[in-house]
């Protein structure tokens, strides 16, 4: 599990700054959530009739509610006087967008395929954030590689700028190509909880 690693590190490096703290939440969360999903597709759901328990779609979909929620505060966190009002109304926004469209358009509980519109909405807001952290930091010319928000923001970036494109028509992908794609979506997460990792280890002292 790839998670694993950011949090042994979140452990061990003990002292972090404070807007860490979504993200430690978010490794957790994702880290159970993971393991459910893991443990219906290969035991649960061979012995179990429920909706809950017959197929885990679901359960990624409340991942990429949970990382959305959590990386927004950790955006929020960071306090960057930059697109201020749009960063606090995207969140509200997007929940909105997000009941309207399992109200009316999609299923929660699909039993074939995750959400692509939450996965590709989620992907495309969070790549904006990305963006306006850049724009600020370019504009202050305050990047520096030994701060743990880079490593954050850079990580993030990666994963939702490669699997964007991924994201937005994996609804509509045959099964065989759905698995195929979803190895490739599972070695951009390995590469994202290594820059969350490294983010933890060289978080900077207050």
């Amino acid at each position: 599990m790839a998670l694993l690693l950011p949090i042994v590190i979140a452990v061990w490096k003990r002292q972090q700054t404070a807007y860490l703290k979504p993200i430690k939440v978010y490794i957790v969360l994702a880290f159970v959530l993971n393991s459910f999903a893991i443990a219906i597709d290969l035991y649960i759901k061979k012995k179990s009739d429920s909706i809950w328990l017959t197929n885990n779609n679901y359960v990624y979909n409340i991942h990429s509610i949970v990382r959305f929620i959590c990386f927004c505060t950790f955006f929020e966190a960071l306090q960057q006087p930059f697109a201020k009002k749009i960063k606090k109304i995207l969140p509200i926004v997007s929940v909105v967008l997000a009941l309207i469209n399992f109200l009316f358009f999609e299923k929660f509980f699909h039993s074939r395929t995750i959400s692509s519109t939450l996965f590709a909405g989620e992907a495309a807001i969070l790549l904006f954030y990305c963006l306006q952290y850049f724009m600020y930091k370019l504009k202050e010319d305050t990047i520096s590689k030994k701060a743990a928000d880079f490593w954050v923001v850079m990580g993030l970036s990666l994963y939702v700028v490669f699997n964007f494109s991924f994201f937005l028509v994996y609804s509509s992908l045959s099964p065989e190509n759905q698995v195929l794609w979803w190895h490739v979506h599972n070695g951009s997460y390995i590469i994202f909880c290594i820059f969350l990792a490294r983010a933890f280890y060289v978080v900077e002292s207050k």
